[in-house]
């Protein structure tokens, strides 16, 4: 059965991690898209046009047996918006995998990359083969929920044909996420005004208008009514998104909602969930005051009885709002499925 969990305790009053010590403990790996695969420095060397992807691994060493968790990111802060999160989680659960898309944060940005689901999941299946994650727990924050419904998609296909799946992923906590095409409900000012040739054009200024930016991140109604963000987490914000002429990223990969539509059979949560049987524990959160995704909570309830659903106090950005909250509810699910550190218990 379904399980509902409304968690009301306040965020900790602490100055925010800033995006450049986010980004100072991460690092830069080369990473072929063409093959999907992480590269030495010097295959990278030898292979002109090689992307760099960003990567925050915590704690750098870790047992080949390890149960990880494997955080994908957010639209549009990509992995700085787990900052306030990892410092709360502290050094357990672990080993973590922090991925950042390409187009995001402190990975590259090129102009004519084909952004889309697909290439992200293939860019967490490269990460897992070149850290040789063999079990995992996967948290979603926003759209990168569809790129998780994608490799649960690809495990049951490798299923079918008799391969195992690697890495074993024990548990997903989907967050704010896309899990039915039929249930966005995008406010205008978010996603689809930056899909339009207005929307372009407004991140290239923003790019070099923090007020711009500052003031269109207000309009996308990311926080909840009575939420003001400090001009701290605004100017973090701002950094991860500007970072390696980032702004036009809002613009190249904002349609990802259309792409959920025309992929709606295959990316579709109660479908999955039916086909997996039960092999991955499924928790979906969301938040009572989020605008964009709102509905998928509803419809989890109905359409995935056996999904256990938490709720949040607050806007679409819990991790900004609530992240000491986020950080408790991934903590036990890490702990429940292996994946807590040496107490945790594998089911």
């Amino acid at each position: 059965m379904s399980r509902s969990s409304t968690a009301d305790r306040p965020q900790r009053d602490r100055a925010p991690v800033t995006a450049e010590e986010w980004f100072a403990g991460g690092q830069r790996i080369p990473y072929d898209p063409g093959c999907a695969r992480v590269l030495t420095e010097e295959e990278a060397a030898a292979k002109p046009g090689t992307l760099r992807v960003f990567q925050r691994v915590i704690p750098a060493e870790r047992s080949p047996q390890a149960g990880w968790v494997t955080l994908l990111p957010g639209f549009p802060d990509g992995s700085y918006g787990w900052a306030q999160v990892d410092r709360m989680l502290g050094d357990d659960p672990g080993p973590r995998l922090y991925v950042e898309p390409v187009g995001q944060g402190d990975s590259d940005k090129p102009g004519d990359y084909p952004y889309s689901t697909m290439e992200r999941a293939d860019l967490v299946e490269a990460l897992w083969r070149h850290h040789d994650v063999r079990r995992t727990v996967v948290v979603t924050f926003d759209y990168t929920s569809l790129a998780l419904l994608e490799l649960l998609r690809r495990r049951l296909e490798r299923a079918a044909s008799g391969d195992p799946p690697v890495p074993e992923v024990t548990a997903v906590l989907l967050v704010n996420g896309g899990l039915f095409a039929d249930a966005h409900t995008h406010p205008w000012l978010g996603t689809p005004l930056l899909r339009t040739r207005l929307g372009a054009l407004g991140m290239r200024r923003a790019q070099r208008s923090p007020r711009q930016l500052d003031g269109a991140m207000k309009r996308a109604r990311m926080y909840s009514r009575t939420y003001r963000p400090s001009p701290e987490q605004l100017a973090g914000l701002r950094s991860a998104i500007t970072r390696r002429e980032g702004a036009a990223f809002l613009h190249n990969a904002a349609g990802f909602v259309g792409e959920h539509r025309r992929n709606a059979e295959r990316w579709d949560l109660a479908a999955i969930a039916r086909d997996l049987d039960g092999a991955v524990a499924l928790y979906v959160a969301g938040s009572d005051e989020d605008p964009y995704e709102h509905r998928q909570i509803a419809a989890t309830r109905e359409r995935v009885p056996d999904a256990e659903v938490l709720t949040f106090p607050g806007g679409h950005l819990t991790t900004s709002e609530h992240p000491d909250l986020l950080a408790a509810a991934i903590r036990d699910i890490a702990a429940r499925h292996g994946a807590g550190g040496p107490g945790a218990a594998h089911r």
